[in-house]
């Protein structure tokens, strides 16, 4: 068990930068693999990136690859979203996510695989 706590969304004008976290409680991030998705307004929920884990390094979509950067503090058991140079499709509302490290399915993300999800937190992003 663990619950998921986002915050840093807000509204940026495109170009910008903006920092998301996603504090855990319950358990740590030890326990868990951890990922970011985004749902745009009328769009289906997508996956954005997952964070490193044992041997593996962190994966990014297509579309955020060179400008997004995920990062980790165990310490604080929060996981970092850096939104850099922000584009305004970037609007949306961002899920941190999270699995078992032994989560024996696929090991692509996608939001039936995910066991628990933050409440969300909106970016915008003004042109």
């Amino acid at each position: 068990q663990v619950q998921l706590v986002e915050s840093g969304g807000g509204l940026v004008q495109a170009g910008g930068s903006l920092r998301l976290s996603c504090s855990a409680s319950g358990r740590t991030f030890m326990d868990y693999a951890i990922a970011w998705f985004r749902q745009a307004p009328g769009k289906e929920r997508e996956f954005v990136v997952a964070a490193s884990y044992g041997g593996h390094s962190p994966f990014y979509a297509d579309s955020v690859k060179g400008r997004f950067t995920i990062s980790r503090d165990n310490a604080k058991n929060t996981v970092y979203l850096q939104i850099n140079s922000v584009k305004p499709e970037d609007t949306a509302v961002y899920y941190c996510a999270a699995r078992s490290l032994y989560y024996s399915g696929s090991p692509y993300w996608t939001p039936t695989s995910v066991s628990y999800w933050g409440q969300g937190t909106q970016v915008t992003v003004s042109s």
